[in-house]
């Protein structure tokens, strides 16, 4: 009883502490036998024993397969139970809602997409994205929903998770977009930008745990992820890394945000189709050329591309955009310094052509020391990429951040989590 009463008030007490390593030593693959688990926590072996028949009475674990024998009898394996509840989620863009559903080890196992313009404001936006989400849970097993993770593009108070003044989504400002995925799944949601959600995935790929970041996406607009020693830097109020509206010397260009002269209306996707369509108006040949002549829209992806095909153009338009962002990103690696800088984003895929711009630039600009380690490279470029991120985010809410207050019920509720983390 005494036991029980400690997990149900989620004391902090050794016993409860050591429960829970012990699950997430399990979950992360840090440890998978009895053995291991004791040779790591330093816990004895009657302790260990008590501690995941804990676990597995709970729903945590369970037992596996038989591993190898290291002379005595061979230890039974343990499974971190990833498959007892789902994490919905929901990846918005400027111009598309990807949805996804995920197991609780971070496994996307369903998805859907659709073209979307997120200027239709946040109540069709999200009635949308909650009718593809029923679509994909209908479709599969019935699982609980125990989290959910939305990306927005946009700034974000992650501790509301309202948008904050987001530029290119009208309507939005202000608004509870927790809340009304609350009222469906009753799970707990977290939302965040959607760069940090890119940011978590190239985290995922990497063994480091303490690794140093920058993911920088260039797409329509233009955001940064800062991942510092491992962990998402937001920021005091979620502003973190929003390098689209940093000034560009001598620029007038006019900003979608309302100001005048940011990266973003120098650099971004739709500068670049601005410039682009100008460029074509005054007489330019080429690819581009041709496009129009066949009545098909210039996009970002469609520049990229023919940049890649060798119309002067495109590449010309591509180089620019790369050494702008370049210097903006060359100001982040010497007061950031990470080790890694992954760049991401429709305009991206033009491959070395852009990626070679914006290495030259960050070199040139930056300090020796801060450029010492650090490598450059593009992003996977995989369209599932925000739905491992947005999985991400919530095990890592889940299971690093309010685990104590909710395992006692044996999985996450809005009280548990609002409630003491108040």
């Amino acid at each position: 009883m005494a036991r029980d009463s400690a997990l149900r008030f989620g004391a902090q007490t050794d016993e409860v502490m050591s429960l829970l390593r012990v699950v997430n030593l399990v979950r992360t693959g840090e440890a998978d036998t009895r053995p291991e688990i004791g040779r790591l926590t330093g816990l004895g072996r009657g302790v260990v024993a008590q501690r995941v028949d804990a676990a597995i009475e709970m729903g945590f674990l369970e037992d596996g397969e038989y591993g190898p024998s290291s002379g005595g009898r061979a230890p039974r394996t343990l499974r971190f139970r990833a498959d007892q509840g789902r994490i919905v989620i929901c990846a918005l863009g400027a111009l598309h809602i990807r949805v996804g559903l995920a197991s609780l080890d971070g496994t996307v196992l369903a998805e859907a997409h659709c073209a979307w313009d997120i200027g239709r404001g946040p109540a069709a936006t999200i009635d949308t994205a909650l009718g593809m989400i029923d679509e994909l849970l209908a479709a599969g097993e019935e699982r609980p929903v125990w989290a959910v993770a939305v990306g927005v593009p946009g700034p974000v108070d992650f501790e509301t998770g309202s948008p904050v003044a987001p530029p290119i989504m009208p309507g939005w400002n202000g608004f509870d977009v927790r809340r009304r995925f609350e009222q469906r799944f009753d799970a707990p949601v977290w939302v965040d930008n959607d760069v940090n959600l890119l940011a978590l995935t190239e985290r995922s790929h990497r063994r480091d745990d303490n690794v140093d970041l920058i993911y920088c996406k260039v797409g329509s607009g233009i955001g940064a992820g800062l991942v510092s020693h491992g962990r998402i830097h937001r920021g005091a109020n979620g502003a973190a890394g929003d390098i689209g509206h940093v000034r560009v010397r001598d620029s007038t260009a006019v900003c979608r945000c309302g100001k005048v002269g940011c990266l973003e209306a120098e650099a971004s996707g739709w500068a670049i189709m601005r410039d682009a369509e100008r460029a074509l108006e005054e007489g330019a040949t080429g690819i581009l050329a041709g496009l129009v002549e066949r009545g098909e829209p210039i996009t970002p992806e469609a520049v990229s591309i023919a940049a890649q095909d060798g119309d002067a153009l495109a590449i010309s338009l591509v180089q620019r955009s790369a050494r702008l962002i370049g210097e903006s990103i060359a100001a982040l690696v010497n007061m950031f310094n990470p080790g890694v800088i992954v760049v991401g984003g429709a305009v991206s895929s033009a491959g070395e052509i852009f990626l070679a711009e914006v290495r030259q630039r960050v070199y040139e600009l930056s300090l020796p020391l801060a450029t010492r380690d650090l490598s450059i490279v593009r992003s996977i470029g995989d369209e599932r990429e925000p739905l491992r991120g947005g999985a991400e985010l919530a095990i890592e809410e889940l299971f690093d951040v309010t685990f104590p207050r909710w395992f006692a019920d044996g999985r996450p509720t809005i009280e548990r989590i609002k409630g003491q983390a108040a």
